[in-house]
């Protein structure tokens, strides 16, 4: 302080000292106008220095950055020297009719205006401090949400309409209550103080005024978790008596947290199997939520988060349920937060949905083939080490399995080159975990969920249980990774 008095009766005396110049009207004051300027700026000075001692976190605003918005709150500074890693994502899609929210959040050209959402996600991770991604990839309209706010749930359950009471807090963009996310855009939101648990579960709430206008909306239909919705601005009750439940995600597509440089991401790309079918809804017992409960045991592996980018009916090499995998890996593997592996486990669809003649079965094989060896590429050239899971048996089932065994013939195929390319940095054999070993071409029958294709709760734990810990140490990349 005694340094910037200085200061300031040197500037004085310089004003006195200096002459006028008409380029510069701030300076055509006189000498007394001068003084009284100078005075007065020594005591907001006084007041600012007092201020920024009292108040550790306005001090530091300016090293610090953050959203400077009038009126907004002081910025939340890292707690650690770390990073962004994500703890839990959504693979967006458009939504298809019979997954829209129900009667009347759905209207001709408009999604829940003047409703709330209520929507429970389930970490891998913790931290201290957490931000939200929204989508609107797949919006027709910009996608504008009024208010948001986040809350540990009641009892800290999956899936339920109400909060623990004290631990609401507002989140917000740039210091604002809302966003607007224009046409296939997404965004992220102000680093918010807020603990989270490893594999605990966390409410969202979200208030749309205006709602979506448009029938083309971004969600997550396999959420395997019921969500709430409810008309008016419902963003701080506990409760939310009389919502209507849905067992969708709509909007949200990922959580971050900020972590230690030695906390890292694994991501899935997969289809039904990975997203969950056949799992039991709201107790987040899909082969991914398995594998986090066993490496979250471990104090080895308690640093690995893993990212579900699945969903029901998806397919490698063309569009189905959402996007094809080549198309959505940029999205949901390459600009993920921390990622250093990605866990490939998919090409079912694109066998069973191909036509059954040996010469389409052929091809079909050839083409996922190359399909993985670009997924390789692209993984490899950012540092990401790429595991490809066998494909599981699906004899048996009605509509994919054909009494020629061309399929059968493709997934052997496609199969025996994963094992055997050394294209992969590692094999994990779900084939070989899940096959009756009676008869290979099928599940094992204490994991069938009954359809001979996806896998019960048991079966997702044998899953689980199949992937090697050692895949996430974290060792340097060998040399020359990433050339090809």
């Amino acid at each position: 302080m005694t340094r910037f008095m200085s200061l300031l009766l040197t500037a004085r005396a310089g004003f006195r000292r200096r002459k006028p110049s008409r380029s510069e009207p701030f300076a055509v004051a006189s000498i007394s106008q001068g003084t009284s300027l100078v005075l007065r700026m020594a005591a907001v000075a006084t007041v600012a220095v007092a201020v920024a001692a009292a108040s550790p976190a306005l001090g530091a605003m300016g090293a610090q950055g953050g959203p400077g918005t009038p009126g907004s709150a002081a910025p939340v500074t890292p707690k650690m020297d770390g990073h962004w890693v994500g703890t839990w994502v959504s693979m967006p899609q458009l939504t298809e009719p019979g997954n829209m929210p129900p009667a009347p959040f759905t209207q001709d050209n408009l999604v829940l205006a003047d409703s709330t959402l209520r929507q429970t996600i389930h970490t891998s991770t913790g931290g201290r401090q957490m931000r939200l991604r929204f989508s609107n990839a797949f919006g027709g309209t910009a996608l504008p949400i009024t208010r948001i706010s986040v809350a540990l749930p009641a009892g800290g359950q999956a899936g339920v309409s109400a909060i623990k009471a004290g631990t609401s807090q507002p989140v917000t963009f740039h210091g604002q209550p809302g966003v607007v996310i224009p046409v296939g855009a997404q965004a992220v939101s102000d680093p918010l103080n807020f603990e989270l648990a490893p594999r605990s579960n966390l409410t969202v709430t979200i208030y749309l005024a205006e709602g979506q206008s448009s029938n083309a909306i971004t969600s997550h239909p396999g959420s395997r978790t019921t969500s709430y919705m409810l008309s008016g601005d419902h963003v701080d009750a506990g409760d939310l008596p009389g919502a209507t439940p849905a067992d969708h995600w709509y909007f949200l597509s990922a959580l971050e947290v900020w972590s230690r440089h030695t906390t890292a991401a694994a991501v899935i790309v997969g289809d039904s199997l990975t997203d969950g079918r056949g799992s039991t809804t709201n107790m987040n017992n899909r082969w991914p939520d398995q594998l986090i409960d066993r490496l979250q045991s471990h104090s080895s592996t308690g640093q690995i988060a893993i990212l579900n980018q699945a969903a029901g009916g998806n397919r490698v090499l063309n569009d189905g349920l959402g996007p094809n995998a080549l198309a959505r890996l940029d999205r949901d593997v390459l600009a993920q937060s921390g990622v250093k592996w990605q866990i490939l486990f998919e090409g079912v669809n694109d066998i069973g949905t191909a036509e059954a003649t040996e010469a389409a079965q052929k091809k079909a094989a050839a083409d996922l083939i190359a399909a993985y060896d670009q997924m390789i590429t692209r993984a490899h050239t950012q540092g990401i080490r790429v595991y490809g899971a066998t494909l599981t048996p699906f004899g048996a089932n009605t509509a994919y399995d054909d009494a020629q065994g061309y399929r059968e013939a493709a997934r052997q195929t496609v199969n025996q080159w994963i094992r055997t390319s050394r294209r992969f940095d590692a094999v994990i054999d779900f084939d070989r975990t899940t096959r009756d070993p009676a008869n290979p071409r099928q599940l094992l029958p204490a994991y069938d969920v009954g359809d001979h294709l996806h896998l019960n709760p048991a079966g997702y734990k044998a899953l689980a249980d199949a992937v090697p810990t050692r895949l996430f140490r974290d060792e340097p990349l060998p040399r020359g990774f990433g050339f090809n």
